[in-house]
């Protein structure tokens, strides 16, 4: 199997900068969110963060990833995972939602799988942010989802 290439059509892959951790996922993406929140733009470096949400079911990875943990607005907290040698960010869990891992769109082999489908806490987003119209965009968390790392 070469790097990237899907098992049945199914999953993908991904790794860190330096390449000392890998990840594959045995499910497509459950959800694509674009956040806004004061949590993932710091965590990113840039105005968002984009996370691929998985099953923790079929994610399998290789290498060390040490963990942050941080309270959200919700009271969950938070752990991002990021490779200790090159320090990129790999993936998110969430206290309330033990099930799920959230991928960092950065780190995947290949990108076109992380099309956003809805954009949250929007209001927090600089005035330079262009959010894609396209796209189901909310204020904040909108009511009933759960709130997977929003500060």
């Amino acid at each position: 199997m070469g790097e990237g290439e899907d098992v049945m059509g199914r999953g993908f892959s991904g790794s860190c900068l330096c390449g000392a951790v890998h990840y594959r996922s045995a499910a497509d993406p459950q959800l694509v969110g674009q956040c806004h929140c004061v949590d993932c733009r710091k965590s990113s470096g840039t105005d968002h963060c984009t996370h691929v949400i998985i099953p923790v079911d079929g994610f399998a990875v290789s290498g060390e990833v040490r963990f942050y943990d941080h309270p959200a607005d919700s009271g969950n907290i938070v752990s991002r995972g990021f490779c200790p040698q090159c320090g990129a960010p790999v993936y998110s869990k969430n206290s309330a939602m033990p099930g799920l891992v959230f991928v960092r769109a950065s780190s995947l082999d290949d990108l076109e799988i992380a099309k956003p489908q809805m954009i949250v806490y929007a209001s927090r987003a600089p005035s330079w942010a262009q959010l894609d119209p396209s796209v189901a965009t909310f204020p904040e968390m909108p009511e009933g989802m759960p709130r997977p790392g929003a500060d």
